[in-house]
């Protein structure tokens, strides 16, 4: 019988059921370095890019530690979103279905958008493991229905989302009331400095696991650029959705605003478009995903949030309608086609000013396919930095001119203008040669 790689991490046996009833056999990288250090204890800082096996890095081994015969909160995970966390949720339950019968174990969900004062009904008995956002973890602390002095490891997952959501206050708030003995586990694709005293104050002399990507961005998606020209923004999106014609896309815009305009000007156009932003009400961001799943809609536009807490399934296409000013957004939002082997496309519509952007993410090793919609059909098109080269090679041309052409030893009258025929001419036959090349 072959042997599951994930045995040498000595699980309890039916946690390596679980692995197996999974489908894992060998661990990804980031797994490989972060299970021993939670089984040991440790409080650790994991830095990677989605797709990396992150969340059951640190699921396998906190479930691997829980008592299920204790009645009794013992480990918490934060998610910014409630999406993430009802995702985090799910992958929770399929390895609880493999605890003892004898003695199962107890997961719970707490998003905000659910009956407040139905959940604190059920909470006469206390969970084992909790996962939920923020907001309502602190708040069903506060009531004193959730009790977590008991809870001794706490995952802060996407940190950094979580920081420009405004929610590590809470987070801080209920876990200045855990076992004083905390095992933090902060997962974030970056550190802002604004992140460091909540660290600080929590995790002492960490572990740091840093999984750099083996390239910027996964490796089957073909990123493509097309020129703004002064055309109508949302009417070149629509052009470009329609040549497209996806099984399924997502359009990034920055703002919510953003998103609402665009989104209203394709429907308008005919385009079955849904919309995922911040300032959806719970039940609504429910019926939008139960709906995208449902393959209702060709067309999701969305804002960042969704490319950090939300799993689309069957993403041919990512359009971004604006650069994110945070050009790790580029990765993320990309990340979100050419899962699973598949392939995918990336379009991005530019302007000028996205020069700068642009450049640094080619220093990245991202490498952009110059293309664009003329008379209704896909055209290739010269580089954007054809212009730059062309100016960059006539210099070069220039320089190698002058040194070819030298002053003659005795200088007669008109010399300089016969001396500037012949560079003219060594210029033209360099040019010739270029062409040919």
């Amino acid at each position: 019988m072959k042997q599951n790689n994930f045995e040498r991490f000595k699980l309890q046996s039916y946690m390596i059921e679980a692995v197996e009833a999974l489908g894992f056999d060998k661990p990804t990288e980031i797994q490989e370095r972060v299970i021993p250090a939670v089984l040991k204890g440790t409080s650790l800082i994991g830095q990677s890019q989605t797709g990396t096996g992150k969340t059951h890095a640190y699921l396998l081994p906190i479930m691997n530690k829980l008592d299920s015969t204790k009645e009794e909160v013992q480990a918490i995970i934060a998610a910014p979103t409630r999406e993430l966390a009802t995702q985090i949720y799910k992958e929770a339950l399929k390895i609880a279905e493999h605890f003892p019968e004898e003695a199962p174990l107890v997961v719970r969900c707490f998003i905000g958008g659910t009956d407040k004062q139905r959940t604190i009904d059920k909470l006469k008995n206390q969970p084992q493991l909790v996962i939920g956002t923020p907001g309502r973890i602190k708040d069903l602390v506060a009531d004193q229905a959730l009790r977590v002095f008991t809870a001794n490891t706490l995952v802060v997952d996407e940190a950094d989302l979580m920081l420009d959501m405004g929610f590590i206050e809470d987070v801080d708030k209920f876990a200045s009331k855990m076992a004083q003995h905390l095992q933090m586990l902060l997962f974030s694709a970056t550190i802002p400095e604004k992140l460091k005293p909540f660290m600080k104050k929590y995790m002492n002399n960490p572990k740091h696991v840093q999984v750099d990507p083996k390239q910027a961005a996964a490796v089957k998606i073909e990123h493509v650029l097309v020129p703004l020209k002064h055309r109508n923004k949302t009417q070149l999106l629509h052009d470009l959705a329609v040549k497209y014609n996806p099984y399924l896309a997502i359009i990034f815009t920055n703002t919510k605003k953003m998103a609402d305009t665009v989104a209203d000007a394709l429907i308008e156009k005919g385009l079955k478009v849904g919309r995922i932003h911040g300032d959806l009400s719970p039940r609504d961001r429910k019926k939008m995903m139960k709906q995208i799943n449902d393959l209702e809609y060709q067309y999701i536009v969305a804002t960042d949030l969704a490319a950090r807490g939300i799993d689309i399934e069957g993403v041919s296409h990512i359009i971004n309608y604006e650069l994110p000013s945070d050009l790790d957004f580029y990765i993320h939002r990309t990340g979100r086609t050419a899962r699973a082997g598949y392939s995918g496309i990336a379009a991005t519509i530019y302007d000028v000013s996205d020069e700068d952007a642009l450049n640094r993410l080619e220093k990245l090793g991202i490498t952009f396919h110059d293309t664009d919609i003329v008379n209704g059909e896909w055209a290739e098109i010269d580089t954007r930095n054809k212009r730059k080269n062309r100016k960059k090679q006539g210099n070069e041309i220039d320089e190698k001119a002058k040194k070819m052409v030298k002053k003659p030893n005795k200088v007669k009258p008109g010399y300089k203008k016969k001396v500037q025929r012949e560079v003219e001419s060594f210029k033209k036959r360099e040019r010739r040669l270029q062409k040919k090349k």
